[in-house]
Formats: C-alpha cells, structure tokens, sequence
C-alpha cells in the first residue's frame, strides 16, 4: 500500500455535506475525491477548471445618470421584458432556495 499523508481543510459545512450526497451517491469517499482533485492539479499542471469572474455588467447608480441616460437604461428593461427575457419573483426565490437554501 502507497504510503499517505494528511490533508486538513476548512469548509462551510453545508457546502461539505452537500458535496458529501453528490459523492455518497457517485460512490466515491470524500478522502478519495480530494486525492482525485489532487491529482489532476499534479497532471493538468493547475487548477483543473476554469477560474475566472462572472461577467456582468457594472450596477449602474440612478442618481449619476441624466435623464436621457436613465430613460435609455429604463428602456433597456422594457426592451427585455418585451422579449421575455424576465423572470417571476417566484422563480428567482424557487432558485434561491434551490441554489443556496434561503
């Protein structure tokens, strides 16, 4: 047997117990996993995902805009509503429950 050495990390506990029903359910030990995470920084020479910001678009402060510059953003929105590019309050808190459990 390999010899082995220990890894002591710090996690939210939800985000533990999440991962552990994902793993649980593929069959796969959580000591398992992280070697397996491991392994593929050592092989892939980096984090084996991609990392970078979500892009998005910068808040914009209402009080700094004109008022052609504050129709034009209003605009925007109506724009999106008319092409259904929208969702229900309800959908957004069904998501966040789903996503983060609130």
């Amino acid at each position: 047997m390999a010899r082995t050495s220990n890894v002591f990390v710090r996690v939210e506990p939800e985000i533990k117990e999440r991962a552990e029903k994902i793993l649980e359910q593929l069959g796969i030990p959580m000591s398992n996993a992280v070697g397996m995470f491991l392994r593929q920084i050592v092989f892939q020479r980096g984090i084996p995902f991609e990392m970078k910001l979500p892009s998005f678009e910068e808040p914009v402060a209402v009080r700094s805009l004109t008022k052609e510059q504050f129709n034009t953003e209003i605009n925007k929105g109506m724009e999106d509503v008319r092409a259904g590019r929208v969702y229900s309050a309800d959908d957004v808190e069904a998501e966040m429950k789903q996503e983060f459990g609130i």
